[in-house]
């Protein structure tokens, strides 16, 4: 059955609204996602793993994803302990989706150090020591073996990035990879090359989570504000800017998810826009469950 997930909606004051995972998880969401957006600009960004150490507290089941952090950001010592207490908090929820980062040179990266070049390669050395890390091994960071305590359970790492090089670096160092703003046919035609790649190294496919946007509210403006988006910000065609946004009543959504579930996907992550969170949250619980129901209709009969 094709997993969902979908981002927390914001209070008035524009804080995250911790209390709806709870909501999520009464809906039979199997996790909540946070993004990993800080620019330092005065964009208001939050934190993603004090967020999900939040929503771990008021929910018993539903996984805390994040969607994706960004390695370059920190120093991988602090990341595996994030993920070891975050695991102990949460009793082994967590999903590690990581990317190389997306705001290279802003003021944010600049404060904090972050480095400018080589993301690609700080990532591969993060990956490749993170695992041990978490499992409390000791493991080499530069010239410095370290040992984190208590140990945990290594979490599912998710690599996001649509690139070749995230495609290879999903299939050398990770449970899965996560392309994002993709079409089921975009979708398609990638997976293709993420088997290539994955023969070629000898390695086994990673499971594929779809990351995208949905607008299931009658919302015309919020759907062509976001393809404006798509077309200026990341140079997409008119035509695939369109494919882009889920839309639709649930028997429609409920078809996307089925394209994305052909196209190769196990899981779709979609943050709901245009307003109306909770209708929308809920369209999209029942999107699954249509899937879900057509799936068993359509399955063979068992034999006795």
């Amino acid at each position: 059955m094709m997993r969902i997930s979908t981002t927390l909606p914001l209070r008035q004051t524009g804080v995250p609204d911790i209390a709806m995972a709870r909501h999520l998880e009464d809906l039979g969401y199997d996790a909540v996602g946070m993004a990993d957006f800080i620019v330092g600009d005065g964009t208001p960004s939050f934190d993603a793993t004090l967020v999900l150490a939040g929503a771990a507290t008021v929910t018993e089941k539903i996984g805390l994803e994040f969607g994706v952090l960004s390695l370059p950001l920190r120093p991988t010592a602090w990341v595996a302990t994030q993920m070891q207490t975050l695991q102990h908090l949460s009793g082994n929820r967590v999903v590690l989706g990581v990317g190389i980062g997306g705001f290279p040179g802003s003021p944010f990266w600049r404060a904090v150090g972050a480095p400018l070049h080589g993301r690609g390669r700080w990532t591969d050395v993060a990956l490749q020591a993170l695992p041990g890390l978490i499992r409390g091994e000791p493991t080499k960071l530069g010239d410095q073996e370290i040992t984190l305590g208590p140990a945990a359970s290594v979490p599912p790492i998710l690599i996001g990035g649509n690139s070749e090089a995230a495609m290879r670096r999903a299939v050398l160092y990770g449970d899965g990879w996560v392309p994002s703003l993709v079409s089921p046919a975009t979708l398609a035609k990638k997976v293709i090359r993420l088997r290539e790649i994955a023969h070629e190294l000898d390695r086994a496919i990673p499971s594929i989570s779809v990351g995208g946007h949905a607008i299931l509210v009658d919302n015309p403006a919020a759907v062509e504000s976001f393809t404006q988006v798509l077309v200026e910000i990341h140079r997409m065609s008119p035509e695939e800017a369109a494919a882009v946004p889920v839309t639709g009543s649930p028997a429609q959504v409920a078809e996307r998810l089925q394209a994305y579930s052909e196209a190769g996907a196990d899981m779709v992550g979609l943050s709901l826009d245009g307003g109306d969170w909770m209708r929308q949250a809920e369209a999209l619980a029942e999107a699954r469950a249509e899937l879900g129901h057509a799936g068993k209709a359509a399955a063979p009969p068992r034999l006795a």
